[in-house]
């Protein structure tokens, strides 16, 4: 099963870009973490450093396991491009959904990540950041909503993500709001100086244009950094405003550790789709038992790969690598079990690999 899974690309629903510069071990470091900084302990001291330590030094032409300090000596030997080369194409993908909603420095764009991973890079709009360029760019809070419907119909994206998980919590309200409330909500952003969506009403509109201009919705779910609060972002919370938007499809992303409540969203509710993006890196040796709880109950045809790769490209390799590797153990083991044909087993390796997410985006 392994074999089959390795010898087929992915659609990787949702990344960012990488670094395109050298890096020194603490800035590496604290791309291997969600918190601000590392902390007193080292980051290779962790599931996603040991998992880096075990199957990217190959890639770089030094024996698995190598030593940290030969690592990024190896890595900065070859510079940050052909590091960049190397990871992207050994991840092996057949398509990339970039959301390039988060630049806190310059990172590569979506036709350079295509370019280096070797198939097309699409881009997904971040709905907030629409919003508060809006509000940036001044204007009147009456014609904001008109501003915001316009640019994100105008994108050219395959999709739209949210991020109220970091900002209001995840308990939307599956309403519209009304046009009085989303004229005084926009003109309390327009009236800060550096305007930041955290308002409940305006990311459901950002919600509802996204719908409005038919396309799937991305949000956030669980694990983050250190502004997300995880106590506001369980999916079950959601379940309001997912139901108000079917058919349009709504993409769970990340979800750990509410992996499982994502997947009993997706079987009951027809427009739900999930995937266990940045979790399966972060787990490393235990992404296995990570997938094999999402697909529990998430119907099959249904989830869909993610790396949420950001900064470094070793995540895109390391997070393809795990999923194929964990996604191979619990199909293969369902045949071995005699659950279900090995003919049964590689197509629904193919719909999670990259049939689902072709189908949902239209790529």
């Amino acid at each position: 099963m392994l074999a089959y899974l390795e010898s087929l690309s992915l659609v990787d629903h949702h990344c960012h870009g990488v670094l395109n510069r050298d890096l020194d071990r603490p800035a590496f470091e604290a791309l291997l973490t969600e918190a601000d900084h590392p902390g007193p302990t080292s980051m290779f001291d962790t599931q996603v450093g040991f998992a880096l330590r075990r199957w990217c030094p190959p890639v770089l032409g030094l024996d698995a396991h190598a030593d940290p300090d030969a690592y990024l000596a190896r890595r900065a030997e070859l510079g940050a491009a052909e590091v960049n080369r190397r990871f992207l194409a050994a991840a092996g993908l057949a398509a990339l959904c970039v959301d390039t909603g988060y630049t806190p420095e310059s990172i590569l764009d979506p036709p350079d990540l295509g370019r280096l991973a070797g198939a097309p890079a699409h881009e997904i709009v971040r709905l907030e950041s629409v919003a508060e360029q809006v509000a940036a760019d001044g204007g009147g809070a009456a014609t904001f909503a008109d501003e915001v419907r316009a640019r994100v119909e105008g994108s050219g994206a395959v999709g739209a993500k949210s991020i109220a998980a970091y900002r209001a919590g995840l308990e939307l309200s599956g309403e519209r709001p009304s046009a009085a409330e989303l004229t005084a909500a926009a003109g309390r952003l327009m009236r800060e100086e550096a305007p930041r969506v955290c308002d409940e009403v305006l990311h459901r509109f950002l919600v509802w244009c996204a719908v409005d201009a038919g396309l799937p919705v991305q949000f956030h779910v669980g694990i983050g950094d250190v502004d997300a609060d995880l106590r506001r972002g369980d999916p079950l919370l959601l379940i309001e405003l997912l139901r108000a938007m079917d058919p349009a499809p709504a993409m769970l992303l990340h979800n750990y550790p509410f992996h499982r409540n994502a997947g009993y969203l997706a079987q009951v509710l027809p427009n739900v789709y999930v995937d266990v993006g940045l979790a399966t890196h972060n787990l490393g040796h235990r992404a296995p038992a990570l997938i094999a709880e999402l697909l529990e109950l998430a119907p099959f045809g249904k989830v869909l790969y993610s790396s949420d790769a950001f900064g470094l490209s070793e995540l895109f390799h390391l997070g393809a690598l795990l999923f194929r590797r964990g996604l191979a153990d619990f199909l293969g083991g369902g045949v071995d079990d005699g659950a279900w044909t090995a003919a049964d087993a590689e197509r629904v390796a193919g719909l999670i690999a990259s049939g689902n997410a072709r189908r949902v985006y239209g790529i």
